[in-house]
């Protein structure tokens, strides 16, 4: 089983890197808590979302292969270099401030491998936490500026990092099936948070990732020739994706779900916590390597998608080791890199800018999806090139489930704003 993976791993390459960015801190914390709460019925949405995802990313494949330029280009010959730029501001804005949880992440999960004991001198005080985020950051830009062939670097990158969450987070699921409950379930139900169900429904079938999918396949140099292959790259991306998400959901069911004294899962520390009364630090350890992983998946690519879309939509290009794109993605870098500045000295400017991202997300998500459902009907889009139509089905129901959940968000951040 894991030669044939491996096997796998080596063909594939696109959607395995829109997966990694996906599954990062965000869905780990989110998933649990949607078990937690809502038990195996919550592999439900899962499964929705997951099936939504694969036919975005399939459509957004299809356009890479067919198109000669990138999606905001082509956009741009269509609708004007307004909505373009629109697009790409949208995407930029929304992946430079959620970017800053990939870096709060970071200093989470180094504490939660090592413990804070152990690192007084590295991530202890608001100040080291700061010299610690410059140093990945900085890290991360030179790797940027020096690294040749950015894609295949990338791409290796993402095939390992996938490889370490499968592992770490399968053993840690067959350490828990092997720990008896200790618990008796209680009769009354649980009062259940549905902003969790959202959240687990929105970072798994993120449209985003799945726009992202089309310049992943230039930059592989796919044609449509390599159609087939496209397609079964999405679906077995996508699916590594949802197959972990549902292995952290079971095992959260499993751990938390029905307990007179229901768990509170508000950080990865407080997950992990509940594991190692039972099953010692050994199994903190190999969740701790799963949650790296993500965290470091994450935070590689997802700067580099928003400086990519935003170039592309200016009309300077999208290729990955483009000047433009590099210069871009360190802006990302340095944005999200300040905001979690920000939020290390606990400043109450830090919820406006979160909820000015949930805003931009409200905003991005369905314009993204009929971006892509245009691009897709395009009557130029014919013969062999035509998007087939099943494709095309799933991902307008997936466009309205996305404007449901960005309505939902609306009222959220409406009460937030209220209250």
């Amino acid at each position: 089983m894991i030669q044939k993976l491996l096997l796998h791993l080596r063909a594939v390459g696109p959607a395995l890197i829109v997966a990694a960015v996906v599954l990062g801190p965000g869905s780990i914390l989110t998933s649990s808590k949607v078990g937690a709460q809502l038990g195996y019925s919550g592999l439900f949405f899962l499964i929705l979302s997951s099936i939504l995802m694969i036919a975005m990313v399939a459509l957004s494949t299809h356009l890479g292969m067919v198109h000669k330029n990138g999606l905001c280009e082509e956009l741009a010959h269509y609708l004007g270099r307004g909505y373009s730029v629109f697009i790409g501001l949208v995407l930029f804005l929304v992946i430079a401030l959620y970017q800053s949880s990939n870096n709060v992440a970071m200093i989470a999960a180094v504490e939660l491998l090592f413990g804070r004991n152990q690192l007084n001198l590295l991530v202890a005080d608001s100040h080291s936490k700061i010299l610690f985020l410059l140093l990945i950051n900085g890290f991360v830009t030179i790797c940027l500026y020096l690294t040749t062939q950015l894609y295949s670097w990338i791409e290796r990158a993402m095939k390992t990092l996938v490889l370490v969450m499968i592992l770490a987070f399968f053993v840690n699921f067959f350490i828990v099936v092997l720990q008896p409950r200790d618990y008796i379930p209680a009769a009354d139900p649980v009062k259940i948070d549905l902003i969790p169900l959202m959240a687990m429904i929105g970072t798994t079938f993120s449209i985003a990732g799945a726009f992202y999918q089309a310049y992943l396949v230039r930059e592989k140099g796919w044609t449509f020739a390599n159609w087939r292959q496209g397609i079964t790259d999405s679906v077995f991306g996508i699916s590594v994706l949802s197959m972990v998400t549902g292995i952290i959901l079971i095992t959260a069911v499993i751990l938390f779900h029905g307990r007179q004294d229901p768990v509170v899962l508000n950080s990865i520390e407080d997950i992990a916590s509940q594991l190692e009364p039972l099953f010692g630090k050994g199994a903190k350890v190999i969740f701790s390597l799963g949650i790296i992983a993500g965290a470091l998946s994450s935070f590689l690519v997802n700067a580099v998608i928003g400086g990519t879309i935003l170039s592309d939509s200016l009309g300077k290009g999208s290729r990955v080791d483009s000047n433009w794109t590099k210069n871009l993605t360190i802006l990302v870098l340095f944005i999200g890199m300040t905001i979690a500045i920000i939020s290390l000295f606990g400043s109450k400017e830090a919820l406006p800018v979160i909820l000015l991202a949930q805003a931009l997300t409200v905003l991005g998500l369905p314009a993204l999806g009929f971006a892509l459902i245009y691009l897709g009907t395009r009557p130029e889009l014919t013969g062999d090139r035509k998007v087939p139509q099943k494709i095309l089905i799933t991902c307008f129901i997936g466009f309205l489930v996305a404007c449901l959940v960005a309505l939902r968000t609306a009222l959220i951040i409406y009460e937030k704003i209220t209250v």
